[in-house]
């Protein structure tokens, strides 16, 4: 179990730079749903290794994380 966590945790962690990355080089705008959507996913994955490892600001700051792409995604769904 703890290295499906460790994983999910990397996993997470790559996808938040990926998308930072890709911002960066202008492949995508910070206000697509992809990159709200990597965004979403990267963060969930860190939280998960996060609450697991009891490494609380790293989670919380990941929970808030979570919270407002989602809150962008559901609000570009919204406007469609």
């Amino acid at each position: 179990m703890a290295i499906t966590i460790e994983l999910i945790g990397w996993l997470g962690a790559a996808l938040i730079l990926l998308a930072y990355i890709l911002l960066s080089l202008g492949r995508i705008d910070g206000r697509s749903r992809i990159y709200q959507l990597i965004n979403v996913l990267g963060s969930a994955g860190v939280l998960v290794n996060s609450g697991y490892n009891r490494a609380l600001p790293s989670a919380a700051l990941n929970l808030i994380w979570l919270a407002m792409g989602t809150y962008v995604l559901l609000q570009q769904r919204r406007t469609r």
